[in-house]
């Protein structure tokens, strides 16, 4: 292998490498936004299964009450 093919088989490996390096950095940017969307979406979902305890503790509070008074009524 001549010195010129040396340095065209370099040039080349490192030509391939920057390609290499731009798709990890597209894939990287990809992959953050999606575990962003998914840090939200989870959020959200936390939000409302609270929202939905709190409804059904004061569902469960509502039925012991009237339930409690239908028993002092007997």
């Amino acid at each position: 292998m001549t010195i010129d093919e040396r340095i065209e088989y370099l040039m080349q490996s490192i030509e391939s490498h920057d390609r290499q390096i731009g798709e990890l950095t597209e894939s990287i940017a990809t992959l953050t936004g999606s575990s962003a969307t998914l840090v939200r979406v989870t959020n959200e979902d936390a939000t409302s299964i609270r929202t939905l305890a709190r409804i059904a503790e004061a569902h469960e509070a509502r039925i012991a009450g009237l339930e409690g008074g239908q028993q002092q009524q007997h």
